[in-house]
This record gives C-alpha cells, sequence and structure tokens, in this order.
C-alpha cells in the first residue's frame, strides 16, 4: 500500500484504555522492577549477569590522577591589568582565574605593553623571553 504523504510512525499513547492496545499495564507488564515508577536502568547492568567491565581483566596503569592541573592566563590577558606586580592572589581577587589547582602557568599569546613582574609556578618559553625583553621579571614559585 502505498501513502501520499510520506510515513511518519505515531507515538505510543500509554494507558489510553483496552481498545488502544497500550492500556492496563500500558505495556510494562505485570509486576516487576520494571512495572514500577521511576525505574532507571544502569548503564552496564546485564540483569545481575557479571557485566563487561568486569569481566575484562584492567591492563596497564593510569598517571590521571598524579596528573597536575594548572590555571592558565596569556600575556594579552596580563596585558589588560594595570598592576606592576602580577600574582596568582591577585589574579584570583581580580577574577582572572577562578581557581589556582596546582598553580599558575603564564602562556606567551599576545604582548605586554610595560615593564611587569609576573610571579607564577610555570611559564613557556615564549611568554618568560617576552617578559624579560620588555624589561620585566618572570619569577618562578615552589610549590
Amino acid at each position: 500500500m502505498r501513502h501520499k504523504t510520506p510515513y511518519k510512525k505515531r507515538k505510543k499513547r500509554l494507558g489510553c484504555g483496552i481498545g488502544s492496545g497500550h492500556g492496563k499495564t500500558s505495556t510494562k507488564g505485570h509486576k516487576g522492577q520494571r512495572a514500577r515508577s521511576g525505574f532507571t536502568l544502569n548503564p552496564g547492568f546485564e540483569g545481575g549477569q557479571n557485566p563487561l567491565y568486569r569481566r575484562l581483566p584492567k591492563r596497564g596503569f593510569n598517571r590521571s590522577a598524579f596528573k597536575k592541573v594548572y590555571a592558565i592566563v596569556n600575556l594579552q590577558t596580563l596585558a589588560k591589568l594595570e598592576d606592576k606586580e602580577i600574582t596568582p592572589e591577585l589574579l584570583l581577587a581580580k577574577n582572572v582565574i577562578k581557581e589556582l589547582h596546582d598553580g599558575l602557568k603564564i602562556l606567551g599569546s599576545g604582548e605586554l605593553k610595560k615593564a611587569v613582574t609576573v610571579k607564577a609556578h610555570l611559564f613557556s618559553g615564549s611568554a618568560k623571553t617576552k617578559i624579560e625583553s620588555k624589561g620585566g621579571q618572570a619569577v618562578l614559585l615552589g610549590k
């Protein structure tokens, strides 16, 4: 049979009486965990069978627990500040960075307008040369 309009499947209307074919139990069967309200199936759950993620051997070593995360700031952001000395505490106070994490890293995107002293835990090579070329200082902080 040909349809004059493109075929679109109708939405399953649940609980609309016996004649609808989806009445009474509303396609949920009789009782059981899946018939209850609020039921959600955990991803990876296999009906009580030992799930795949537990059957497969865990191999290798993951260093992500020991990875250092740095708050990153570019020179173009520092150029907007009027201060002579830029520290991580100043950047936190001025909401330039939201959190310090394991330290502050300065990257070299952009240019500085004046000589400033920048105190940070890490500097990229280009950032350090740009700061020192303007007559400023790049001071490493230990943590």
